[in-house]
């Protein structure tokens, strides 16, 4: 996701990336975090990982997720990504925490944008066949805890939520 560009009110170019005001019709534009959500998707000694089909963290392993939609909850969020991403139902179970993040392979980058990611455990339920979408995921792959792969993406992240899921009062965003 690159940086605003245009004037959302009246198509005017912006002088420069947010917070900026239209010069043309005086609308504010503001670098606001992205809200996502993902499923920390457990079964039995099992944890399933995606692999990205696409940038940021092109190859890297994550955890199913996404964006969340305009008045959608984050476990909603999960429920709806993990079924798009990977094929199979799943039930929320518990909130782990929010994790704030940037959406860039390299955090500098001038058009990053913030993503503040809601994580939740997740469990298998109903029926459903595991098959990636192409278009996020190019792998999908059951883990046991002590042989996850590298690289794990969000780079930081996903290794303190995984932390959070394992050793849940130490590893918590405050």
């Amino acid at each position: 996701m690159a940086a605003v560009r245009f004037c959302s009110a009246c198509g005017a170019e912006l002088p420069s990336g947010p917070p900026v005001t239209c010069t043309s019709c005086g609308t504010s534009h503001w670098s606001n975090p992205w809200p996502c959500a993902n499923g920390i998707v457990v079964d039995a000694d099992r944890l399933l990982l995606t692999r990205r089909a696409h940038a940021p963290w092109f190859d890297a392993w994550c955890s199913p997720g996404g964006f969340c939609e305009l008045g959608e909850h984050p476990a909603e969020t999960v429920v709806r990504e993990v079924l798009e991403e990977t094929g199979l139902h799943v039930e929320v179970g518990d909130y782990l925490g929010t994790w704030v993040d940037v959406y860039a392979d390299d955090p500098a980058e001038p058009d990053a944008g913030v993503i503040n990611v809601s994580y939740y455990t997740a469990k298998l339920a109903g029926e459903g066949s595991a098959r990636p979408d192409p278009a996020e995921v190019s792998e999908l792959r059951w883990f046991g805890w002590d042989e996850l792969p590298a690289p794990l993406a969000p780079v930081h992240t996903l290794e303190a939520v995984l932390d959070a899921v394992r050793s849940p009062a130490r590893s918590r965003p405050r």
